[in-house]
Formats: structure tokens, sequence, C-alpha cells
């Protein structure tokens, strides 16, 4: 069993310093060891609640339209709730006959009929909320997690923190801004079509029509450096949306030699576009990202196939890292960066070097002073204290866990803690050896005696570790994991491996003394 344990250290622990020879991870560096970047991000899920609503009265307004029933009033409001007046009996049996039929899951928050009129007020249920709040903050950790690996981070660690935050922990970045910019970005991509019938001006002033809103186009001069803002007005209703893209890549335009994205819709999102172009040939189709414009081209012809070419004032990166976002698909919500720290490579450089350097000073403080103190016996617990570190390493790499500088500190302790229990077997022997026992009755007396107090006091330093592990943030669960696994290795070496070193010694080689 010593034998087999000690192996599979070994096998998990090479490929941190010899990567390739097994097919296992190495040990996983922290952000304050290699430098890096930390946020949490705040999902703003709510938000996905509101446009699930929006979704679904834009649906209602298409069914109530094409089933004729007419409504003196449909509005949103207080952002998750919507607000119908329907006139006439014949309108609102034909409307309480659409909301059995298709939107069954919608709750009926008020109704009164006044004269005549139904005014119905309808939200989603508190169950439906919450699972749409849960859904955002789920579909935001696998998107943000695909833009990273396609951006090409080593080793990222993202998860879940709380109900509505994401921790992203991204060891060796160095571009920390187009990081952030990539990640936060909601890359909700819009086709809309711009309203010419409505002067841009006159909407500018404060007379925009109801059906219409002002989004800008921002554009750079590239000799002065200059932004210039140039306004659209557009429809609000949106004609198709990025949920049918298969595919967007950066590509070099011919002519002026700029990158452009190039963008593939799905056979569905083909078919729509195709239709929207045939029926709208000579008109300007805005392509809007998170409310910006990117551009406006004039429709020339219908458009088959499903490409179309996003095109702009990009750089090679701006280009490259939008179609990433499009790729990995827009954010269910907006996400907001509550915490950010940064740690660059040169510091980590440092902690490595101080963290190694108080470690192997203390283990040769503790190593000379059982040598010296506990003679032969003391060499037993040295070589003990050196599988128990590799026995540490080994479980970093088996558990996939991140090595921080914190967790270098737990080491240290354990190096401590780990001779620590070779000293009360130690001190138990001599006692019995004082009584005048045999060396083999004292070893076996001293581990009888020894053996309940040590477990004791690792099992209740390993309940703490654990709590500390399970509440506490990146920096104490990196010290909760080496400290965890520097007791159950402690357990292991102190009880079991120094143990057969003393039955071998003392049955197979029949030593008559102990230097101890």
């Amino acid at each position: 069993m010593i034998a087999a344990v000690i192996l599979a250290a070994v096998i998990y622990v090479i490929p941190t310093f010899r990567p390739g020879i097994w097919p296992h991870k190495k040990i996983n560096l922290g952000l304050d060891l290699q430098g890096g970047m930390h946020l949490v991000l705040e999902v703003e899920a709510d938000k996905a609640v509101e446009n699930t609503v929006e979704r679904l009265a834009q649906e209602m307004r298409d069914m109530l339209r094409k089933e004729h029933i007419r409504t003196l009033a449909f509005e949103r409001v207080e952002g998750i709730k919507i607000a119908v007046k329907v006139p006439d009996e014949t309108n609102i049996a034909s409307f309480d006959d659409l909301l059995d039929k298709e939107f069954r899951d919608v709750r009926v928050a008020d109704r009164t009929v006044k004269d005549g009129v139904l005014d119905i007020v309808l939200d989603l249920p508190d169950k439906e909320i919450e699972r749409i709040r849960q859904l955002a903050v789920a579909q935001a950790l696998e998107t943000i997690r695909n833009r990273i690996d396609q951006f090409g981070v080593s080793e990222p660690d993202i998860r879940i923190q709380g109900e509505q935050r994401i921790l992203i922990q991204l060891p060796g970045i160095k571009d920390t801004q187009r990081a952030k910019d990539l990640i936060g970005k909601t890359a909700l991509l819009e086709f809309k079509l711009v309203d010419e019938t409505h002067d841009v001006q006159s909407a500018l002033d404060g007379n925009v029509p109801a059906s219409s809103e002002i989004l800008y186009e921002t554009k750079e001069d590239p000799a002065t450096r200059r932004t210039q803002k140039i306004p659209f007005l557009v429809k609000k209703r949106t004609s198709l949306t990025g949920a049918y893209l298969t595919d967007a890549r950066v590509q070099i335009d011919s002519q002026y030699n700029e990158p452009y994205v190039s963008i593939t819709f799905d056979k569905k999102g083909a078919r729509l576009f195709e239709r929207i172009t045939a029926e709208n040939v000579k008109k300007r189709l805005a392509i809007v990202l998170d409310g910006n414009v990117y551009s406006a081209p004039v429709i020339q012809e219908k458009i088959a196939g499903g490409e179309a070419r996003i095109t702009g004032s990009f750089t090679t990166n701006e280009a490259r890292d939008l179609a990433i976002v499009l790729r990995a698909g827009a954010l269910p919500a907006p996400v907001q960066i509550l915490e950010e720290r940064t740690v660059g490579p040169s510091l980590g450089t440092d902690s490595i070097r101080m963290g190694l350097l108080s470690m192997c000073v203390g283990g040769i403080l503790v190593v000379l002073f059982m040598a010296v103190y506990y003679k032969a016996s003391g060499l037993i617990a040295d070589f003990a204290l050196i599988l128990n570190i590799l026995l540490i390493a080994g479980g970093l790499a088996i558990f996939g866990a991140t090595l921080t500088l914190p967790g270098i500190a737990g080491i240290i302790l354990t190096i401590g803690m780990a001779v620590d229990a070779n000293v009360l077997i130690f001190e138990r022997i001599r006692e019995e050896m004082g009584l005048g026992k045999t060396p083999r009755a004292a070893v076996d007396a001293g581990y009888d005696r020894a053996t309940l107090t040590i477990l004791d006091a690792n099992v209740t330093t390993l309940i703490a570790a654990l709590v500390l592990f399970q509440f506490g943030t990146g920096p104490v669960k990196g010290f909760a994991v080496t400290l965890s696994l520097g007791v159950v290795a402690s357990l292991f070496t102190a009880l079991v491996l120094t143990r057969a070193i003393f039955d071998y010694v003392l049955i197979h080689r029949k030593i008559r003394t102990i230097s101890i």
C-alpha cells in the first residue's frame, strides 16, 4: 500500500517538472504565483427577465395582429409586466382564448372589466422568474467560458459564486483591458431597418416616433483620432438577431485591405435574412451590436445563401474579438465588474522564489532539529517529512487544485505539523523504554498510546480546513487545500509509513536497540 501511494504521487508530480512525460496535468499555479487577472462579475439577471417579457410582448402583439383582435392599449409596465386594454365582448373572448391556447405560462396579475373594456395586467410566475435568473447566470458562465477558451488563456478558473456572481481567474494574461472588453461585451447582434420615413433631426429634437428609436454609429478619424457619433433613426422591432448565427470569421477586404467580420446563418436564419432583404430592396438595414450601429448598408438585392458581413473601422484584434464573441453567443444579460485585481508576472516570480526559499529554510531547520534531538529515529521522521511533501504535491496534481501563495504557507505549516505526530510517538517510546520495556514492546506501546491523540488533533484540524475551503474565498481556499492534503498525508506518514520502517528494522533486521 505504501509503495502504491508513493508511486501514484510520483506519477502525478513528474509532469510538473517534465511536461509531456505522462498524460496528466501539471500543478496549476494561482494568479499570485504566475501573474494574471482576477475578476468578479455580477450578472444583471433582472435584465434577462425583462428581455424575456419583451420577447413575450412582441410575440403577443404579433398574435393579436394575426388573429385580428383589437386593443386600445398594449404596453410594458414596471419592466416585467404587460398591460393590455381590450374593448367589447367579442374581442375579450378571443383574447381569453388566445391566452389559454398560446400563453398558458403567463400569470394574470390583475384583471378588471368596466364599461365593456377589459383591463388586464400579465406577468410571469415567481418560479419562472427565478428559473430565468438562474438560467441567465448559467448561460453567462458558459458563454464567458467559450469566449475565454477561444481567446487562448491556459488553465482559466471560471465558476459561479453565490447566486448572481461569476468568479474569473485568468493566469498569465497580459492584455487585461482586451480581456475585460471581450468578457463584458453582451454581443447582442440585431438587424434593424432604418426608419427613412421620418426625419432624424426631428427625432433628435425630441419627436421620436413610437415605433422607432435613435442609435449611433461611432467612427474615428484615423488622421485626427477624433471620434464622431452619427445618429440613425431605426425601427424598434428587430428583424433578425444573432441567435441564428453558426459562424463568424475575420476576412480582409480585397478592395480596401481592411478587416471585416463575415457571418453565416443557419437554415432558418438564412431564410429569414433572404425574406427580409427581398422585401426591403433599396432600403437600409442597420447592423446593431449592443445598441451601437456598426454599419447601415443599402440592400441592393435579395441576399440568398445566409451570409453577410459586418464592416467598420476595425483593427485586426477588434475584428478577431468581435468574431469570438459572435461565435460564442450573446450574453443573456449584461454583466458588471464588481472586483478586479491584476498581478504582474514579475511579482508572481518573486512570490514563488520567496515562498520556496521559506519552505526550504523551514524544512531544513525542522530536519536538523529532528536529526539532532531524536538521532536515528529523527532521520526516519525526516524521511517521512520528505515523502509528506511529495504526497501533497501529488494530491494537488491529482485533484487539479491550484497552488497559491497561501497554499505555500499551508505547506510550510504542514512541515511543522508532520513531525509533530512523530514527536508525540517518540516521546511515548522514550517513556516506555524508561520503564524497562524492550525496543519492540516500547514501539508498540508508543504507537498505541499516541495514535488516538494524533487522530483527535489532526481530525479537528481537517474539519477546520474543510470549513475554510467551503466558505472561504480564493486565497483562503488555497490555504485550506494544502492544509487538508497535508493533514491527510501526515497521518499516513506518521501512523503507517514510520511504523512500517520501525517494524522492518526491529523484526526483519533484528536490531536490539533504538537510537532515539
